[in-house]
C-alpha cells in the first residue's frame, strides 16, 4: 500500500500538466472579489470611517465594473466551458487525477477479492462492539465469528485511509498520495486557488451579488467602548 501511494505521488506529478500564468486583470478580478469577502469578514477589525472608504471604493467598483477582465462583455451571456481552452484544461488534469487515483484502488481490490476473499488475517487485541463487526469483516458472511478478527478486504481500506499520515511523513503535505485531499479539491476546486470563478460563472453576477452584501451589513468597531469595558473588569 505504501509503495503504490508513492508511486501513484510521481506518476500523478508527472502527468500533471503546469498550470498556464494568469494575466493581470484575470488577477485583478480574482482578487476584487477576494477583497469584498475579505472586508466583510474582517470589518470589526476596521474603524467606521476605514471601513467605509474601503465598502464605497469596491461597491462603485463593482457596480461600474471597472474590475472586470473583459468590460466590453458585461451582460452577456457566459462563454460556453466546453468550448474555453482553459476549461478544457482544467476538466483533463482532473481526469487524469481521477484515473491516477481510481486505477491502482481497483487493481488492488481486485486482486485481494481474487485471491484472498472471506479471509481473515489479524485480531486486535482490544474488544470492541457489534457495530464494528460490519465495518472490520468486509466479505466474511458469518454471524458468529468474533468481532475483533479483521477480513483481508476491511485491512484494505483501513489502510487506504490510515496510511495519510504515513504519505505525509514521507512524501510531505502537498502530495498526491493522500486520497482525502484529493477528493476535497475536487468537490471544492477553487480552494486550491485555481481561480476564484468556476467554468460558467458570470464574474458581473458575483461582483453585484457582493456589492449587495456589503451594502446590507452592519458594520460595529471591535475597539467601541473598549475603556469602559476594561474599567468594568477591574
Amino acid at each position: 500500500m505504501v509503495l503504490t501511494g508513492v508511486l501513484r505521488h510521481y506518476a500523478t506529478t508527472l502527468l500533471a500538466t503546469t498550470p498556464k500564468k494568469l494575466s493581470l486583470p484575470t488577477i485583478r478580478e480574482q482578487r476584487s472579489l477576494l477583497r469584498g469577502i475579505n472586508l466583510r469578514t474582517n470589518a470589526p477589525q476596521l474603524s467606521g470611517q476605514s471601513f467605509n472608504a474601503r465598502k464605497n471604493y469596491l461597491v462603485q467598483g463593482y457596480k461600474d465594473g471597472i474590475f472586470l477582465k473583459d468590460p466590453e462583455n458585461r451582460g452577456k451571456a457566459p462563454a460556453n466551458p466546453m468550448t474555453d481552452p482553459a476549461a478544457m484544461e482544467g476538466m483533463m488534469g482532473m481526469m487524469k487525477g481521477n484515473m491516477m487515483m481510481m486505477i491502482p484502488q481497483t487493481v488492488i481490490m481486485g486482486w485481494i477479492n481474487a485471491f484472498f476473499a472471506g479471509f481473515v488475517i489479524m485480531k486486535l487485541p482490544f474488544p470492541l462492539t457489534i457495530r464494528f463487526k460490519s465495518m472490520l469483516q468486509s466479505g466474511v458472511a458469518t454471524r458468529d465469528l468474533d468481532v475483533r478478527w479483521v477480513s483481508s478486504l476491511s485491512w484494505y481500506f483501513l489502510n487506504l485511509f490510515g496510511l495519510q499520515a504515513v504519505f505525509i511523513f514521507i512524501l510531505g503535505n502537498d502530495n498526491a498520495a493522500n486520497q482525502m485531499a484529493q477528493q476535497m479539491s475536487q468537490m471544492n476546486p477553487g480552494a486550491a486557488g485555481a481561480g476564484m470563478f468556476q467554468p460558467g460563472q458570470d464574474p458581473d453576477k458575483l461582483f453585484q451579488s457582493e456589492a449587495e452584501n456589503l451594502e446590507v451589513l452592519e458594520h460595529w468597531y471591535i475597539l467601541d467602548g473598549v475603556e469602559d469595558r476594561l474599567l468594568a473588569t477591574i
